[in-house]
């Protein structure tokens, strides 16, 4: 696809159709998010269809995340050489026909195919996506509200899959937990046509770093590999332990290779900033916290409290709707009149409480006296903190390296998921054997102690994810230092006159 030929606007002026654009991106955002957790809830009756073992099924989630973790680096340099636009499009077309395989698998090897390669395109659309946010909306008031928009997308995206997926896989058919992803990726791609136009001057046109490209992919890849493992066999298993050291070696390597060439793929001021690093590991460790939460409230209340996977799904809605008001009515509102770490720390401390009340499960737990209350509170928290994060992640960064900045944020997130399943599950199932260990002499009632037993390693694990979110809570008090958007583009450096001077395309 050939670049835009547009006229340069003057600068500073705002490209008229950045809102319909909007629109297109967060779509394209809803879809990816969604995925992460749409094909876990069809997971078990597509493992019956096509007769994958309990010791292989793993590979549906793992070969996803291998490819677009590993590949999300790469992703966001390619979009900023190769153009957001275009990269966005490619992105949206190869996700949806690997999509369209993975609905029409037939065996196992081509559903681990189809998802194999819906992580190497989300890993050039997730960034692509990010960065053409970063690039369109320079503006602070706008900035907040689109990062509102795209924050509230990211945050409640996963709960509305799990609700999606439990839709179709009752009412149609697993296969259409993949298809469904087609018509998203249709519009968005048409819309992507017709609206968005990137500035041509954030475009950069170095040279790809080959090494630091490989280092990087490998590395990501290994340790994303060693968590996932780690989840199914044991932490101190030989390969396990060999997937972390390996990914410390490369990844060590990757820094030493970026501090010294020309060109580097991930340049190391994106992530030394104060602001941005520290955006990057509250991300990460909330994270953290929350893709273990999904993964045991969706097992409590369909195991131990007998939901369907409709209801299970309908029951997150008011996290749901908790992020989307954070995200959208409290950080973006307030995001250009207060400072970043004024939103965060309280957001993620908000959150943390909502955690904690979850640590109260019991076998008949009230919905609307505990989780009803520990969701909204989970949504309002953490959508008024994602926003700015995202937001600062992505600030004051050199148009030219919008793409891997975005990147990064995706790189935040999913390794702190792969971190979160595989170390939430751990516990939780130590916890467990601990409990079944320590009450079966006594027990006269095997279901009952088992269900017993699963709540409280549930609960052990989640106690847990209440320290780790409020380990981003600190983070945010002690790391953020930005007085906002607004304020530092008058007082910051190179990073902030470049970022706050991007023309956008006028058609």
């Amino acid at each position: 696809m050939p670049p835009e030929k547009t006229a340069s606007p003057a600068r500073g002026a705002l490209d008229p159709k950045r809102w319909h654009a909007l629109f297109f991106i967060a779509l394209a955002q809803l879809m990816v998010v969604l995925d992460g957790t749409i094909v876990n809830i069809a997971l078990p009756t597509a493992q019956v269809d096509l007769g994958i073992s309990d010791g292989n099924r793993q590979w549906v989630i793992t070969a996803y995340a291998l490819a677009f973790g590993g590949l999300l680096l790469f992703g966001g340099r390619v979009s900023d050489l190769w153009g957001r636009r275009r990269a966005f499009i490619v992105g949206l077309i190869g996700f949806a026909l690997a999509s369209a395989l993975g609905g029409a698998a037939q065996n196992e090897a081509m559903l681990y195919i189809s998802r194999a390669l819906q992580g190497v395109f989300g890993a050039l659309l997730a960034p692509a996506a990010l960065s053409l946010l970063t690039v369109l909306f320079s503006n602070g008031k706008e900035r907040a509200k689109a990062f509102g928009v795209f924050g509230a997308i990211s945050g409640a995206g996963a709960a509305i899959g799990l609700l999606l997926g439990g839709a179709l896989t009752d009412y149609l058919d697993w296969r259409w937990t993949f298809y469904v992803n087609i018509p998203f990726a249709v519009v968005a791609a048409i819309g992507a046509v017709l609206y968005i136009k990137e500035p041509e001057n954030a475009r950069n046109r170095s040279t790809l770093d080959i090494p630091g490209a490989v280092l990087a992919s490998l590395g990501l890849v290994a340790l994303v590999y060693g968590f996932a493992r780690a989840e199914h066999e044991d932490w101190t298993e030989p390969l396990t332990v060999t997937m972390f050291v390996t990914a410390a070696v490369l990844l060590a390597a990757f820094a030493l290779v970026e501090s010294r060439v020309k060109s580097p793929l991930l340049p190391l001021r994106v992530i030394t900033d104060r602001n941005r690093g520290g955006a990057y590991a509250a991300l990460g460790l909330a994270i953290i916290g929350m893709f273990g939460l999904f993964l045991f409230m969706t097992y409590y209340l369909q195991v131990v409290r007998g939901y369907s996977p409709v209801r299970t799904g309908v029951s997150f809605l008011p996290m749901v709707a908790g992020m989307i008001i954070g995200s959208t009515q409290i950080g973006a509102r307030l995001v250009t009149r207060v400072s970043p770490r004024a939103l965060m720390a309280p957001g993620f401390a908000v959150a943390s409480l909502g955690m904690l009340l979850l640590t109260q499960l019991s076998l008949d737990t009230s919905y609307v006296a505990v989780i009803l209350p520990a969701q909204v509170l989970l949504g309002l928290g953490m959508g008024t903190a994602f926003m700015p994060a995202m937001s600062l992640a992505t600030e004051r960064v050199k148009p030219t390296d919008a793409g891997v900045a975005g990147a990064m944020v995706n790189v935040s997130q999913q390794v702190g998921g792969a971190i979160g399943t595989a170390l939430l599950n751990t516990i939780a199932a130590g916890a467990t054997t601990a409990y079944l260990t320590d009450h079966a002499a006594g027990a006269t009632d095997e279901q009952l102690l088992a269900f017993s037993a699963m709540v409280h390693g549930y609960t052990t694990a989640i106690w847990w994810a209440f320290f780790i979110v409020l380990g981003s809570a600190v983070i945010s008090a002690l790391l953020i230092n930005s007085k906002g958007s607004s304020r530092d583009a008058e007082s910051s450096g190179d990073d902030a006159d470049d970022a706050a001077h991007v023309p956008v395309m006028v058609h």
